[in-house]
């Protein structure tokens, strides 16, 4: 079992963007889920799941579930790019919806990111959620994201 990361376990960030940098190799789920970071701007962020059979619901469908929890770090990630850094460096989803168009069929999946609204506290993403190889929609996502 991997051990828990903790804020305190990274270096002080200089801003959101550096913190998702930080923190997406140190997390356990993620690592167990393989993403990697991509691409990172104000606003936006975008990542990469590896298919992998272990993630898989029937036959070589990739599970709504690893592709929900794609969308949530999505979110995570958009809403802090670019960002400073507040007091307290933490955040939680408040809220997220997804749509499944399409199913994932052995192929890694692309996460595409963006902040739409940026509040104080409370960011409003979108996700788009792609498949690698046929870059077919396989689900739109919507949350929204509080820092600090």
């Amino acid at each position: 079992m991997a051990p828990t990361v903790t804020t305190s376990d990274l270096p002080t960030p200089a801003d959101g963007s550096e913190a998702i940098s930080l923190l997406i190799p140190r997390s356990p789920f993620v690592a167990e889920l393989g993403l990697r970071l991509t691409d990172i701007s104000d606003g936006h962020a975008e990542l990469v799941m590896p298919y992998r059979p272990e993630l898989t619901t029937v036959g070589e469908m990739v599970h709504g579930g690893a592709i929900s929890a794609c969308a949530d770090i999505g979110i995570m990630a958009a809403a802090w790019a670019g960002r400073p850094i507040p007091d307290r460096l933490r955040g939680v989803t408040t809220s997220m919806s997804v749509s499944f168009i399409n199913p994932l069929i052995a192929d890694d999946l692309r996460i595409v990111a963006d902040r739409l609204h940026n509040g104080n506290r409370l960011c409003h993403c979108t996700v788009d959620l792609i498949s690698a190889s046929a870059g077919q929609l396989v689900a739109r996502a919507t949350g929204a994201y509080q820092i600090g």
